[in-house]
């Protein structure tokens, strides 16, 4: 993976891709991926973007958050899921909610709609829009809006994430049903 450093963060500079834990367990899927996992507790799962691969190498891959939260780790030693607190760093040292979106996005159309309002990359994250995946199979947004999960719990359905989207410079954060698929950026 390409890194980079931010303030006095090193984050990867892509989204993570990985079907294994780090200790190389596979992270299950689900056959066919638009299968409705809604009744499912917590649901361990990653998916390509519509079930197609090659979304993988642009997007990379989209993973629940208990897949993301568990023990055996999604990111590679030495890196981890960023907290909401570590999130919250970031925001800050691009200037605040308002902008940092701008600085993290990529900044052309060739993945974005237009508009791409904002975008600037100048922090060199190159966040692309690789939509998302919710709990009743439907794959959402790719082109419009790109989502990252945080480890940190909103509470027991529920956790913080990142949110981007091509009509603005913001970087939002929310919360979202844990059984949701998003990406991950992975930090040192």
């Amino acid at each position: 993976y390409k890194t980079l450093k931010i303030g006095t963060q090193s984050w990867m500079a892509e989204n993570l891709k990985t079907s294994r834990y780090r200790n190389g367990d596979l992270i299950g899927t689900t056959t066919p991926s638009t299968l409705d996992i809604s009744g499912e507790s917590t649901p361990k799962y990653q998916w390509a973007y519509s079930g197609n691969e090659n979304n993988v190498t642009t997007y990379g891959r989209l993973y629940t958050w208990y897949a993301v939260t568990d023990t055996r780790n999604v990111c590679p030693t030495g890196w981890h899921v960023p907290s909401d607190t570590e999130w919250t760093t970031l925001t800050n040292y691009l200037g605040g909610i308002d902008v940092a979106g701008g600085k993290l996005k990529e900044s052309s159309t060739t993945h974005w709609i237009s508009p791409n309002t904002g975008a600037t990359n100048e922090s060199g994250f190159t966040a692309f829009p690789g939509g998302f995946r919710d709990l009743d199979g439907m794959s959402v947004n790719i082109g419009y809006a790109g989502y990252w999960w945080s480890a940190t719990e909103s509470n027991v359905t529920d956790a913080w994430e990142r949110y981007l989207d091509h009509s603005g410079s913001d970087l939002r954060e929310v919360f979202y049903g844990k059984q949701s698929g998003f990406s991950v950026r992975c930090l040192k």
